[in-house]
């Protein structure tokens, strides 16, 4: 099993720029899947979380 990324020690510019990146990502996910069965079916949600995740972690930096 792949170890989790930790975004506590990203800078804020590092999270924007990886938001944008997973948000491309899932936007090519919906996409091909529309097209033809997915090899990994639960790769959208893997990268849905992983926005929830980066999205938490710009909060709480704003926020401290």
């Amino acid at each position: 099993m792949a170890k989790k990324l930790s975004f506590k020690d990203m800078k804020p510019e590092e999270i924007q720029k990886l938001l944008v990146e997973k948000r491309a990502e899932l936007r090519t996910l919906r996409f091909a899947a529309a097209g033809a069965r997915p090899k990994d079916a639960s790769a959208p949600a893997k990268v849905r979380k992983d926005i929830a995740r980066l999205l938490t972690e710009e909060t709480a930096q704003k926020n401290a």
